[in-house]
């Protein structure tokens, strides 16, 4: 908040010297330009514009900034500036470029109104509809509300694959962006290339949150940068982490093994994929599986209404025809991994299990349930001889809150690990069994910013935090809002539009 009031006064100061020779022009005290949204409002009245529409816009987050920019090329038109460069520098640099005018070169300010009509060029027409036009689109992407369509079945059948969603940004309250130099809409890569950023890391600012309508909440659907994202394969992306490639085939091999792994690229958060998940829990809480069921501070989650698991189905799953297994719902690449001899498994919800067991032809539906005390080395935090977790059977695990102070030691610390070293960069060394943080010994850390579990809703087919563990607030993009489009690639004709999901909420 502080940050927010220092700005203000400093843009108040500045735009004083800014506008004395609008001001002046047409016999108004400059320094009523101190005083919030009046100041604007006389700048306004000023250059005649209309001024309800563009009034009413200086409340509203973000777009004022756009309305700014307007006021600013409208009264370098009255000091008959019109180029491109000219109106550019009086938007980035309007409290260098107006004062310069007035005071050192002693031109006259004039409304623009009141001036010989000017005739624009049809290039510059097409050049300023479409500058108008791009900063509209950028500032609703960046702060408002982003596009983002599902690229696998990690949340089948709550969102399915060809689900286009709307991701609003203003519930949690919009990131500032923190790569500035960038591509527009591309999240890393420039399109038609496989390994080139679509931004430069020239400048990057640090995480700040604006305002939301409330913080991120238990069972709501999430999209958030992939926390296991800052170093990445080109070939693999997010399909196998790198930190994965590294466990697996060491870290010399991975740096240089280009054929087989690519260009290995670090990645600023707001750059890394962007994943959607639900959340599972919140800062503050303890999470535990038991046999596939989720408990949250000891009690039972509410399990979503269509929540998948999978199941083994017995005597074969040829006794079901292929249009029946299409009917249930059940997607053409599940159908190749269920008649997959090597798995034989399909994820189903409980309606499809119910529907399933009362055919005649089939004998058993089985669900596969990962034992309690098997440890599954794949999981966070990757020590199954310490932590003897499985996707099935999971914790308990405490989920850390800004201002937490965490009891370190080296049993839990694999669980703290990269909370500390990578999400809130400090340094980390053990000698003869101490633990130092940014070279001092310690035995506590407190924590700077909230995190999240986020999981699937096709449990045994998704790669979530039990997999990398926490997410950072400052990874969270937005809450998926709506799906607004969905298209079904198993279909054919206009059979490929699943009209029951348009403009659904999600829930």
């Amino acid at each position: 908040m502080i940050g927010v009031l220092l700005t203000i006064v400093v843009y108040k100061l500045l735009l004083v010297p800014s506008l004395w020779g609008v001001f002046t022009t047409a016999g108004k005290n400059p320094w009523w330009a101190l005083v919030p949204f009046y100041g604007e409002y006389l700048w306004i009245k000023i250059l005649k514009v209309k001024p309800l529409q563009h009034f009413i816009f200086l409340f509203v987050p973000f777009i004022n900034v756009f309305v700014f920019w307007l006021l600013c090329v409208e009264t370098t038109y009255g000091y008959s500036r019109r180029r491109i460069w000219e109106c550019l520098c009086a938007c980035l640099f309007f409290f260098v470029y107006f004062p310069v005018l007035h005071f050192v070169k002693k031109e006259k300010y004039t409304c623009a109104k009141d001036l010989p009509p000017y005739k624009k060029s049809a290039a510059r027409e097409w050049f300023d509809t479409l500058v108008f036009a791009l900063t509209v689109v950028l500032i609703i992407h960046a702060f408002y509300f982003k596009g983002f369509m599902i690229p696998s079945s990690s949340m089948e059948k709550s969102l399915n694959v060809g689900d286009f969603l709307f991701v609003s940004k203003v519930a949690y309250g919009p990131r500032v962006p923190q790569t500035l130099v960038t591509f527009p809409f591309v999240q890393h890569t420039l399109p038609l290339t496989k390994d080139v950023p679509s931004y430069l890391t020239w400048i990057e600012l640090p995480y700040h949150r604006l305002p939301g309508l409330h913080e991120v909440r238990r069972n709501e659907v999430v999209v958030f940068n992939f926390p296991d994202g800052d170093t990445v394969s080109s070939v693999f992306q997010s399909n196998i982490s790198y930190n994965t490639l590294v466990k697996e085939v060491g870290r010399e091999r991975v740096w240089n093994d280009k054929e087989t792994f690519g260009r290995i690229t670090y990645r600023p958060v707001d750059r890394r994929e962007n994943f959607v998940k639900r959340c599972i829990g919140i800062g503050g809480d303890t999470l535990e599986i038991r046999d596939r069921q989720v408990y949250v501070n000891g009690e039972k989650a509410c399990n979503p209404e269509q929540l998948q698991f999978n199941y083994r189905i017995y005597p074969s799953p040829g006794v079901v025809s292929r249009k029946t297994w299409q009917e249930l719902g059940v997607s053409n690449d599940d159908l190749k991994v269920l008649f997959n001899p090597a798995y034989g498994t399909v994820p189903l919800t409980d309606g499809m299990v119910e529907k399933l067991a009362a055919m005649p032809s089939v004998g058993k539906v089985e669900p596969i349930i990962e034992p309690a005390g098997w440890g599954d080395g794949r999981l966070f935090p990757f020590s199954p001889s310490v932590y003897a977790w499985n996707v099935d059977n999971y914790g308990p695990v405490y989920i850390p809150k800004q201002g937490d102070t965490l009891k370190l030691d080296m049993a839990n610390l694999a669980l703290y690990h990269r909370l500390i070293t990578v999400y809130e960069n400090n340094s980390l060394e053990i000698k003869d069994g101490k633990i130092f943080i940014n070279g001092e010994e310690t035995d506590r850390y407190v924590c700077r910013m909230n995190y999240y579990w986020m999981m699937g809703d096709n449990r045994h087919n998704s790669a979530d935090s039990r997999y990398w563990g926490f997410v950072p607030e400052d990874h969270v993009v937005g809450k998926a809002y709506i799906v607004w489009f969905s298209w079904n690639k198993d279909a054919h004709g206009l059979k490929k539009v699943r009209w029951n999901k348009f403009l659904r909420k999600i829930r």
